[in-house]
């Protein structure tokens, strides 16, 4: 349980952080010195609850993380600013300072300790002191315009931007920031790591004898839809059987949606090339379906305390479910996110009982969380390193490679190699816009300047331009291998073996 002093809500720092992992409603029923209830506050998922050293919480703080903007934010930038907020409550609680009389001076002191202090053994960068400060500013923001404080301790001043405008920044934001910090596999990097990592391959391209991966097709599959779509961990994570595309139109690639609810900001379409989805589809009638049958026998799904049972899902994305206790609810698809995407049930089409509607399952049947796909990434990387092929890869920098990809594919498709006169070539990007923008869509990105400064900066400095100005019978693949022998951070096997 969670004590709330009514009569004292300004608790000094905090000392640990606490999420509601379902929706329920805490209710605080009497303060010490009242005898009717106080005030109930509804919960729901993943709310964080700071408490102090003494396990009191600030309900103003509680409010905050419910009611003003952090709410709307995705959810990996939420968790990431709950714990810089955590952190700095802390360091006023050293200093025996509540979080509604912070200075200024406060403020520069743990900017101070965080980046430069001999003392920390924990320092950080320009780039990870931005995030920290955009997360006080957010909140201290919202304390100001609430009137929770008398002063502001994120001072900020008018800086011009490039297009003439103006805009407050915080005084203290870091200037020695690298913008990008990516790194890219090659298509031959990638699929030694695929083969090695998660199929169990040896860098001669035979199978391990020892090899004992029940779940390598389920693993290859989601790798492979990754960097062919440069869908993000989240995105890909949290999809559901009936959003796999639909590959009848024999193309090579196919068109998919993201919901709204899963992707970062709003609800898009992306493209995922036909392999990656037969590929998928394989391990839908193999793997999972294995993982499904041995959960069923095992009861499994009959002893879930909390199960949708979906019942119809209409042309318009709505789904209609059922709840263990009898409810009926109705809800978009686009608005469901992971955690109750983890939750619906369908009943199978082969009539052999329930199964999940997520896509990717564990071995023992139940939906996957979404981040479990960084621990699988790092086992197989350390397997690469130990059979001599120190190939490092994550589920981002899979998207990474695919914007790489793309960004090579379509300058090398407005070249002169395709035949496209000026005139063509002019027109074309009238229609469909330059090559940034139309990588800019793919990742769904809010802006090309978001595009060339965080994922696709290095590309300018290592002259890309220059490259596809190269041979005629250059292809896509050469280019790539080209500038990996450029750059540190292309990773490339010129000695892969193909299985």
């Amino acid at each position: 349980s969670i004590s709330v002093d009514h009569e004292d809500l300004s608790v000094i720092g905090c000392a640990c952080l606490v999420t509601t992992p379902i929706p329920e409603v805490l209710t605080y029923f009497r303060s010490p010195r009242r005898s009717q209830p106080v005030w109930e506050l509804q919960l729901g998922p993943e709310v964080p609850v700071l408490l102090d050293p003494q396990g009191h919480a600030d309900v103003r703080l509680i409010r905050f993380f419910r009611r003003s903007r952090y709410a709307a934010l995705a959810r990996s930038t939420r968790e990431a600013y709950a714990l810089d907020l955590r952190l700095f409550l802390n360091f006023l609680a050293l200093r025996e300072t509540r979080w509604d009389e912070a200075s200024s001076d406060d403020l520069a002191d743990f900017e101070q300790w965080r980046r430069r202090d001999p003392s920390n053994p924990a320092r950080i960068g320009g780039a990870r002191w931005n995030r920290a400060l955009a997360a006080l500013r957010l909140f201290y923001d919202w304390a100001a315009q609430q009137r929770l404080i008398s002063g502001n301790p994120v001072v900020t001043r008018s800086v011009q931007l490039p297009g003439g405008a103006t805009a407050d920044s915080p005084v203290l934001k870091a200037k020695d920031v690298r913008t990008s910090n990516v790194k890219w596999l090659t298509l031959r990097a990638y699929q030694t790591w695929r083969n090695v990592g998660l199929l169990g391959y040896g860098i001669d391209g035979l199978p391990e004898k020892n090899w004992r991966g029940r779940n390598d097709g389920r693993n290859a599959a989601f790798a492979d839809y990754l960097v062919t779509s440069g869908l993000r961990r989240r995105e890909c994570g949290s999809l559901l059987l009936i959003e796999l595309p639909d590959d009848s139109a024999g193309q090579r690639y196919h068109m998919g949606r993201v919901a709204g609810a899963v992707a970062k900001r709003a609800e898009r379409y992306y493209w995922v090339k036909d392999s990656a989805v037969r590929a998928t589809q394989t391990y839908v009638a193999t793997t999972r379906k294995d993982a499904v049958r041995r959960a069923r026998c095992a009861g499994r799904y009959e002893a879930l305390s909390q199960r949708w049972l979906v019942s119809k899902i209409s042309n318009r994305g709505v789904l209609t479910w059922t709840t263990l206790a009898g409810e009926v609810y109705t809800a978009p698809l686009s608005a469901l996110g992971p955690r109750e995407r983890g939750l619906l049930y369908r009943e199978s089409p082969d009539g052999g009982g329930i199964e999940p509607l997520s896509l990717w399952v564990t071995d023992a049947g139940m939906p996957m969380d979404f981040h479990c796909w960084g621990t699988i990434f790092d086992q197989a990387s350390r397997r690469c390193a130990a059979l001599g092929k120190p190939i490092r890869c994550t589920p981002h920098m899979l998207r990474h490679s695919f914007a790489l990809h793309m960004l090579v594919a379509l300058q090398y498709a407005f070249d002169r190699r395709m035949g496209l006169t000026p005139q063509e070539r002019r027109h074309y990007r009238l229609v469909f816009g330059d090559v940034w923008t139309m990588v800019k869509d793919l990742l769904g990105h809010r802006s090309v300047e978001t595009t060339k400064a965080v994922y696709l900066e290095p590309v300018t400095g290592l002259q890309v331009d220059h490259l596809l100005n190269g041979r005629d019978t250059d292809e896509v693949d050469d280019l790539l291998t080209r500038l990996a022998d450029r750059s540190g951070l292309v990773i490339d096997d010129r000695e892969a073996v193909a299985p």
